[in-house]
């Protein structure tokens, strides 16, 4: 039984290692997206360990976000990020502490927003390369 889980693994794995620096911020903002999703289900079931569980899991993949930031290079928009994720992170903790849902509500459409505009980014940039290559 575990070959399928192995195989998920692998799938998951090179799809990390083929991926853009873009897609990947991508990939980061959906699994945050999806713990806090699954921290809100463990709410609402009254699962509190699951509930911190999958809280803390998305509190690291934003700290992570956090820790890529380059606040010499990115200036006003790295720290615009910065203030953006230090709210989501926030709003996890809250919402773990006093089991309130409407705070990841908060967090998810931040962290959607931000999805959303990392998206067009890639697609602009896919579309630049493809411009190019054709051109070429």
């Amino acid at each position: 039984m575990a070959y399928p889980n192995s195989s998920v693994q692998q799938y998951r794995k090179s799809a990390i290692d083929g991926a853009s620096p873009l897609q990947l911020v991508i990939m980061l903002y959906d699994g945050a997206m999806r713990f806090i999703n699954a921290a809100k289900v463990a709410m609402e079931e009254g699962n509190l360990h699951k509930q911190n569980e999958m809280c803390i899991r998305a509190q690291d993949i934003i700290t992570e976000l956090i820790s890529c930031l380059d606040v010499k290079q990115g200036g006003e928009i790295a720290g615009n990020l910065f203030a953006l994720y230090t709210f989501a992170f926030d709003r996890i903790v809250q919402a773990n502490i006093e089991d309130t849902p409407i705070y990841l509500d908060q967090a998810t459409k931040v962290l959607s927003d931000l999805r959303e505009s990392w998206a067009q980014i890639e697609k602009q940039t896919s579309r630049q390369g493809i411009q190019h290559a054709n051109a070429a």
